[in-house]
């Protein structure tokens, strides 16, 4: 019997080359910045290292920028070595980062600066601010954090929410509802006038004063006048 061999032809089949939506494409807002920061501005700092608690100098207030291994004290720089490091300074309770290291793997267009010891610095993260000062023009575009007029936002952590597709989104529909709003409320407002004059109009007017009731009104009852004495009879 006779077994004959036939040569199975294997096709490789090769999806399209798409984007799928929150599968990190090319167009996703991850990728607008470096893999490194949103694990920085989750990061607790000043906190007392665990692997060397005995020394003086184990808080920590570094970050390797190519490890994004937690932060850091000054010890464990050494293990470090020709890394990206960067250190942590606080502020108010706050984290702040010196604008002359940040800068130089960040852009950091349109978040606000401020000078604190003799250094210009960026807060990491929003600050709450319980209500915005009086003759405030310009406040950030996330936390409504007063801020100066060429700014646009307080903290590095504002930038990457102000800046993202969800956000702006979200920004659009509430200037639409609120455009739709003033729309219907100046709308309902000139149809009540309109319905008030109406209702007005059917309403009888007062009739202007004829001349006898002028006369009427103008009448004054006269001094009565008792009757004499001598038209009494008084009996005894």
């Amino acid at each position: 019997m006779a077994i004959e061999n036939h040569d199975t032809t294997i096709r490789e089949i090769k999806p399209k080359n798409r984007r799928i939506m929150g599968a990190g494409g090319p167009d996703d807002d991850d990728n607008r910045w470096p893999p490194w920061l949103k694990p920085l501005l989750k990061e607790s700092f000043f906190v007392q290292c665990k692997l060397h608690a005995d020394s003086h100098k184990s808080e920590c207030n570094m970050y390797c920028l190519d490890c994004m291994n937690g932060a850091l004290c000054s010890l464990c720089l050494a293990y470090h070595k020709d890394h990206r490091a960067i250190q942590i300074r606080r502020s108010s309770y706050h984290d702040v980062i010196r604008v002359s290291e940040i800068q130089k793997v960040l852009d950091i267009t349109g978040v606000q600066t401020y000078i604190i010891n003799s250094a210009r610095v960026v807060f990491l993260n929003e600050r709450p601010q319980p209500r915005p000062g009086k003759g405030v023009t310009n406040t950030c575009e996330v936390c409504e954090r007063s801020l100066l007029d060429s700014y646009r936002f307080c903290s590095l952590g504002c930038k990457i929410v102000g800046t993202s597709k969800n956000f702006q989104k979200k920004k659009k529909h509430s200037a639409a509802m609120a455009s739709d709003s003033e729309d219907s409320y100046s709308s309902n407002s000139s149809h009540g006038r309109q319905k008030n004059s109406k209702v007005q109009s059917f309403t009888p007017s007062t009739p202007p004063p004829t001349s006898v009731n002028y006369r009427t009104a103008k009448r004054r009852k006269g001094i009565p006048h008792r009757a004499p004495l001598g038209g009494l009879i008084i009996e005894y």
